[in-house]
């Protein structure tokens, strides 16, 4: 028997935390699986959280863990397949035939025509004018 009460010690390192799951024996003769996370914080000492779980109780355990791990495997499967669906009705929507159409932005830069629409960023503002021709009268009888 290891250090105390270990009979079994495996760990798993990840970004910034460590599961460590350690199988250990107490003084009575108890069997239980003891598993450590430990949380590294900016600078500081790191948490740490345990839980215990007692040999006559790992099969309920382990079951409940196989419950959580088919929703989650259900639910990721669920959300490729949605994810999947609305990129395919994305590509049907800017298809023609077995083609794919493109909106390429253009470097070049246009002359700008005043054509009555003030454009400030995502929201379009309309102006009113008065026609052309009204004004091409205006301008001609004030000459």
């Amino acid at each position: 028997m290891g250090a105390r009460g270990e009979l079994f010690t495996t760990q798993v390192f990840l970004d910034n935390r460590s599961y460590f799951f350690n199988v250990k024996e107490n003084r009575t003769g108890d069997v239980f699986l003891q598993i450590v996370e430990s949380k590294n914080r900016d600078g500081a000492e790191a948490d740490r959280h345990q839980i215990a779980v007692f040999a006559e109780d790992m099969q309920k355990f382990l079951q409940g863990m196989e419950k959580s791990l088919d929703f989650v495997e259900k639910e990721r499967k669920a959300r490729q397949k949605a994810a999947k669906e609305k990129r395919a009705a994305k590509d049907a929507k800017y298809s023609v035939g077995n083609k794919k159409v493109y909106h390429v932005k253009s470097d070049k830069k246009t002359e700008k025509v005043d054509d009555g629409i003030k454009r400030t960023g995502k929201v379009i503002h309309i102006v009113s004018k008065k026609p052309a021709e009204t004004t091409e009268q205006e301008d001609s009888s004030t000459k």
